[in-house]
């Protein structure tokens, strides 16, 4: 069993949704990486999100761009956010997934790209920029070195088309809350329970659904985990703890570890 399917069946075995924290690997530098890795695991992340610092990054807001342009300055590569997820899974046993764009993998080739990865224990990979369409040869590549593939759907997608995406996703489908970017929000709104409600009938039995952009308070944690979803997935309201506290690292620490503790306790007893 692989490390995200066995991540999530954990968690249902407890009655408990999956946290999964996103940061951008390289923000504010390489070294401090890993102590904020290692605060959010500490506590309760179960899976870790790198972010790969990419100059055109179309899917995120103005939080997680600000990030990427702070990694992209200290001279993070692709290379280097592989060896922090190398690193990350020495000192920890959770699953470390890598998001990036599609361009950085085509640089290295899809070979030597897959096969470093799974040298540095990347369990799997999203690609937002990458449609499913398009996917044949990044698929097949990453199932031949057993790293999963996690696309997305969004309120837009068409049941017809998520069928597909569904099909050629393995270790959970990543749906987006709302139309948009990412960025923390204050409230969830209704549409996006209807559209846990409406994407369900498709996941359920075949891949775990968790729901990201705009997740940020406990609150929205219960309300998604109870409409259904099996994880949530956090990542602006992190990077603004780092950005506010990246000149104090105990203070940054502590504030990683303590929201990362809140968010996992609204996962659990569902």
């Amino acid at each position: 069993m692989n490390a995200i399917k066995e991540a999530f069946q954990k968690a249902k075995t407890q009655r408990n949704g999956v946290l999964i924290g996103y940061v951008m690997a390289g923000d504010p530098t390489l070294e401090l990486t890993l102590r904020i890795a290692d605060a959010l695991i500490k506590g309760g992340v179960d899976i870790l999100e790198l972010g790969l610092p990419f100059s055109d990054p179309i899917a995120d807001g103005s939080t997680i761009q600000a990030a990427s342009v702070r990694a992209l300055a200290v001279g993070t590569t692709t290379a280097n956010v592989l060896k922090i997820a190398k690193e990350i899974h020495q000192s920890h046993n959770v699953p470390i997934v890598v998001m990036t764009y599609y361009n950085p993998i085509y640089a290295m080739g899809l070979e030597n790209f897959f096969n470093l990865a799974k040298n540095c224990s990347v369990d799997g990979l999203i690609v937002p920029d990458l449609p499913v369409e398009e996917a044949d040869d990044y698929k097949k590549a990453a199932e031949n070195f057993g790293i999963d593939t996690i696309f997305l759907a969004a309120p837009s997608t068409s049941n017809d088309r998520l069928e597909k995406i569904v099909a050629y996703s393995s270790g959970f489908l990543y749906l987006v809350s709302h139309f948009g970017v990412t960025g923390a929000k204050t409230s969830i709104e209704n549409s996006t329970l209807e559209l846990i409600k409406r994407v369900l009938p498709v996941t359920n039995g075949r891949i775990p659904l968790a729901v990201g952009f705009g997740v940020s308070k406990p609150e929205h944690v219960r309300s998604i985990i109870g409409a259904g979803a099996d994880g949530v997935i956090v990542g602006s309201a992190f990077i603004n703890i780092i950005q506010k506290h990246q000149k104090n690292i105990s203070t940054l620490r502590k504030e990683l570890q303590t929201t990362a503790s809140k968010l996992k306790d609204a996962t659990k007893n569902h």
